[in-house]
């Protein structure tokens, strides 16, 4: 009886096991900066959450050597926050490598910026070259591709308060928008004393994804202070270009 009681238990426990398998595993890494710190256990608690609840395994650090190791068993590799220029040469070779071998990529906020030709192959995975940003101020993110996942936790119009980057294209790299800012909801030459800043017009995107090698990538400007990590319409937002990011489902037709 005991010997059959002990064969129940450890079925139950294997199928237990089958239950809790993770659909696919990414990496965040998620280096501090001189102005983006404060974030990164705030944004881990609030990732480990969104791995639990959608079935993904997560490796978060805040440590470059990641790198040296075996990045193909990534579905997805999240620069969170991190100066990417801080990556040595060969780290950089690594990642590329994983990005021709079919990877993807995930950037967001700081990651997007990089002094420009530190690292080109970079700079045109991002699809476009970060310049200036005015003061921290409120403005409304208009949905424009309604049909990308990372839209789907959104209004229409989302009141948002955040670093509005400016962007310029110098290698023309073509991207698919999913947010733009509207500029009349806030004063883009709104900047510090001695510095100067300006708008780009209608077109103003916040978010967007392209291919880039063998390669989904998706960027979001968004994400500048460690209590947006706990806004849950943010997260829905990343939330979404995780699953597109990893998976490449969930785009409407």
């Amino acid at each position: 009886m005991k010997k059959i009681m002990l064969t129940a238990v450890a079925g139950l426990l294997m199928a237990s096991n089958a239950w809790a398998d993770t659909q696919y595993k990414i990496l965040v890494l998620a280096m501090p900066s001189k102005y983006h710190y404060e974030y990164i256990p705030i944004a881990r608690e609030s990732l480990e959450r969104l791995g639990k609840l959608h079935a993904f395994e997560m490796t978060y650090t805040n440590k470059p050597e990641v790198f040296d190791g075996d990045l193909k068993q990534y579905a997805a590799v999240m620069f969170l926050n991190t100066p990417p220029e801080e990556l040595n040469e060969a780290r950089r070779r690594k990642f590329e490598d994983y990005m021709k071998g079919g990877g993807n990529a995930m950037l967001v906020h700081r990651s997007l910026i990089i002094p420009a030709n530190t690292w080109v192959w970079y700079e045109k995975l991002i699809g476009r070259h970060t310049g200036v940003h005015p003061m921290l101020q409120t403005g409304v993110a208009d949905v424009v591709d309604k049909k990308h996942p990372a839209t789907f936790g959104l209004p229409e119009h989302w009141i948002w308060s955040d670093e509005w980057y400016v962007f310029d294209d110098p290698y023309k790299i073509k991207i698919k928008p999913v947010l733009n800012v509207d500029e009349s909801s806030y004063d883009p030459t709104k900047i510090w004393p001695g510095q100067v800043s300006y708008g780009m017009g209608k077109e103003h995107p916040v978010s967007w994804y392209h291919s880039v090698e063998r390669g989904r990538v998706f960027v979001t400007a968004l994400g500048h202070d460690g209590n947006m990590y706990k806004d849950p319409q943010y997260m829905a937002h990343l939330m979404g270009g995780i699953y597109w990011t990893a998976t490449g489902k969930g785009m409407k037709q």
